[in-house]
């Protein structure tokens, strides 16, 4: 049996002892890697949240700005069969689909005319009276609001129609009595005109013939140099 010295153990122990220690001083290292490694994850997290947040403000942003409802008014001013001189101003807004006629007569009394394109009606409503007239739109009508849209993105607000290169048409329409029209289900720029007002339908007709007489006429102009003189009439029940 082999004997050791004594200062080859003590030697050994102070190895032992050496080594415990390094083992005591690397386990808390060890550990505390992993609440660092926690919090790199949640600030990880909170970035990402925050840059999903800003980047969903900055698209609503955009999307509120480029969907904002731009108004656009076209002014008009022409003489009507009668040679009177009219103003009439037009208000196209491209979000709704709708051109909004306002012709002002040279007694100051303002007529609008209507034309919704989105729903498709054209609705008058005549100055001074508690009533408004509806139709349907037909393809020229349609072709109208088109050439009003295309003056908005021009930004033409101004135009002066020449009498020697104006055709001049009348046009009539005969009152449906007793056919009132529903406004709940007309669409919201119908109901905003003619609140509170009694809606009529109307058609296109041939004139009123000698047995009648014509209720009323508005004199309305468009961009492509046409202008209408729009007569009313009441159709037999």
């Amino acid at each position: 049996m082999k004997v050791i010295p004594i200062h080859h153990k003590v030697h050994i122990a102070s190895q032992l002892e050496c080594a415990e220690l390094e083992e005591r001083e690397r386990r808390p290292l060890a550990k505390s890697k992993t609440p660092s490694r926690i919090l790199w994850v949640i600030l990880s997290v909170i970035l990402f949240f925050v840059i999903v947040s800003i980047s969903v403000v900055v698209i609503f942003s955009f999307t509120h700005r480029t969907t904002k409802p731009v108004l656009q008014i076209v002014r008009l001013t022409f003489q009507n069969h009668q040679g009177s001189q009219m103003n009439q101003s037009a208000f196209v807004d491209k979000s709704k689909n709708t051109v909004t006629y306002h012709v002002t007569s040279p007694s100051n009394h303002t007529t609008v005319v209507l034309f919704d394109s989105k729903n498709g009606y054209v609705c008058y409503k005549p100055a001074d009276q508690n009533a408004c007239y509806l139709r349907k739109m037909d393809d020229w009508d349609l072709e109208n609001v088109q050439i009003s849209f295309n003056l908005s993105e021009h930004r033409i607000n101004q135009l002066l129609l020449q009498n020697n290169e104006t055709k001049y048409y009348r046009e009539f329409l005969g009152i449906l009595p007793g056919r009132q029209a529903n406004a709940g289900s007309l669409g919201e720029a119908i109901q905003t005109l003619c609140e509170q007002t009694s809606i009529y339908w109307v058609r296109k007709g041939d004139g009123p013939g000698k047995k009648r007489l014509i209720y009323l006429c508005i004199d309305i102009c468009f961009p492509s140099n046409v202008c209408l003189s729009v007569c009313f009439y009441y159709l037999p029940d």
